[in-house]
């Protein structure tokens, strides 16, 4: 059995009490980049079943939600509960420049990755360079 007691207990206890009540604002951790052809997203989703997420973009804005359940069975008295449990979510904006419509998402060991390829235009093209001076546009 584990037992918290005196001012060391009651900090825990105080702590504890804090982190659950900010549990309901808590943001997803996420690491994002790009490359020369798409941007990425990897959120960690730790404990969090595969059924449980939900991934949708709508009107430029990606909403990531996912729900963690708690691990004491009905009936059972809880000793310790340090993780948070309950419904999460995310939202991002995202540029015109991503092709979300080719969006491509995984979810292994607790991380779920997010693959949004750039779109055509904006993706890097080199320009060729003539030997003579570029026309200019007459008005």
């Amino acid at each position: 059995m584990l037992a918290r007691t005196g001012a060391l207990g009651d900090l825990d206890r105080l702590t504890h009490q804090l982190a659950h009540a900010a549990a309901a604002d808590a943001v997803i951790p996420a690491d994002a980049w790009r490359d020369d052809e798409a941007f990425y997203v990897q959120f960690d989703l730790p404990g969090m079943d595969r059924s449980s997420i939900d991934l949708t973009v709508e009107r430029g804005t990606l909403t990531l939600t996912a729900e963690r359940r708690s691990p004491v069975p009905a009936g059972a008295k809880a000793v310790l509960i340090e993780r948070p449990t309950g419904r999460f979510t995310r939202r991002l904006t995202l540029s015109d420049a991503l092709d979300s419509e080719s969006a491509e998402a995984a979810y292994d060991n607790g991380v779920l990755t997010l693959r949004l390829p750039l779109a055509p235009h904006a993706k890097p093209r080199k320009i060729a360079i003539s030997g003579s001076t570029p026309r200019q546009l007459t008005a």
